[in-house]
């Protein structure tokens, strides 16, 4: 999903897209007696066994270490972007237009926040880069789940030596990837960070007509290798699922109305909302809805997403 595209082509992507091996040692529920992260830069490949190798990028120092996990098709570039500046809010859903010279420019949520600590994002398999390049990332047959996200996460992070505990920040599909890790994994997950996250509340909120025509457009959609979410199935891991552990978290949603297109006439918009606010109630989440942003918010409004993810830290630092 690449956000400084034109309106409709990020629609259409948004609308087809939807919105384990051992983790290393976190097994503390103190932040203050876990491992502090390396220091060491990456950015490649890493082995992570069954012939399989993963796009990984780690960058800066300290505790918590945040994991970045993408929307559907996004590599991990995607939070080492800003939004076009040459696209005016007529070319894109919410696509601000370039700050006045008054403002200082935005600066990318990866780049931002390694500053303070730990940072890793990597590519998931079938996704695309920025620059309409495929990863290097293994492939594997699509579609995929939540649970497979959650399993190759963790065999990233172990091969590449990345020690918790971890602040998860999901996009999109994404969103529902890093929900499950919490879940899986509570004592390695310090704090959650959803933007505008995808939630199994889209099934409750959404009416019937809507679910299934969205699940018959992912379906529709497929092709190759290309990622493609396993919705349906990734809504029965979460029933079988550990509750969400009781960590800082911080709920962003977009607010500049977009649609999944699946049912004319019929805006999906009021539901997108809906499992928003109930997302956010249900993890007892700090919820951001005053974003001025379209669905993709860590790169319309990356300061924004930085900051939250701050904040998120401090408390996890706190205790």
């Amino acid at each position: 999903m690449r956000f400084s595209t034109p309106a409709v082509a990020l629609v259409v992507a948004i609308a087809l897209s939807g919105c384990s091996a051992a983790l290393p040692s976190a097994s503390s529920s103190d932040p203050a007696e876990r491992s502090t992260p390396p220091s060491t830069t990456r950015s490649g490949l890493v082995a992570i066994g069954g012939e399989r190798e993963m796009f990984l990028s780690c960058r800066g120092s300290g505790s918590p270490t945040v994991v970045f996990i993408s929307g559907t098709g996004g590599g991990a570039d995607e939070w080492s972007t800003l939004p076009d500046a040459g696209a005016g809010a007529d070319e894109g859903v919410g696509a601000p237009s370039s700050p006045p010279e008054s403002q200082p420019a935005a600066v990318p949520v990866f780049d931002a926040v390694s500053e303070s600590t730990r940072v890793c994002a990597y590519d998931r398999p079938g996704v695309t880069l920025d620059d309409g390049s495929p990863t290097t990332t293994t492939p594997v047959p699509q579609p995929t789940t939540a649970q497979q996200g959650v399993d190759d996460l963790d065999a990233v992070l172990a091969a590449a030596d990345e020690s918790g505990p971890f602040l998860v920040v999901g996009a999109s599909w994404g969103g529902l990837i890093a929900q499950l890790f919490a879940r899986t994994h509570p004592d390695a997950t310090a704090g959650l960070v959803l933007v505008d996250s995808a939630s199994t509340y889209l099934e409750q909120t959404l009416s019937s007509e809507q679910w299934q025509a969205w699940m018959a457009a992912i379906e529709g959609a497929r092709a190759g290798d290309a990622e493609s979410p396993a919705y349906e199935p990734t809504m029965a891991e979460f029933e079988s699922a550990l509750p969400s552990p009781s960590v800082p978290a911080v709920v962003l949603s977009s607010d500049e109305p977009w649609d999944l297109q699946v049912t004319p006439g019929e805006s999906t918009w009021p539901a997108w909302l809906a499992g928003q606010a109930a997302l956010a109630e249900s993890l007892q989440a700090m919820h951001v809805s005053d974003t001025h942003s379209g669905h993709g918010i860590q790169v319309e409004q990356p300061d924004l997403v930085t900051t939250a993810i701050d904040d998120v830290i401090e408390e996890i630092r706190k205790g």
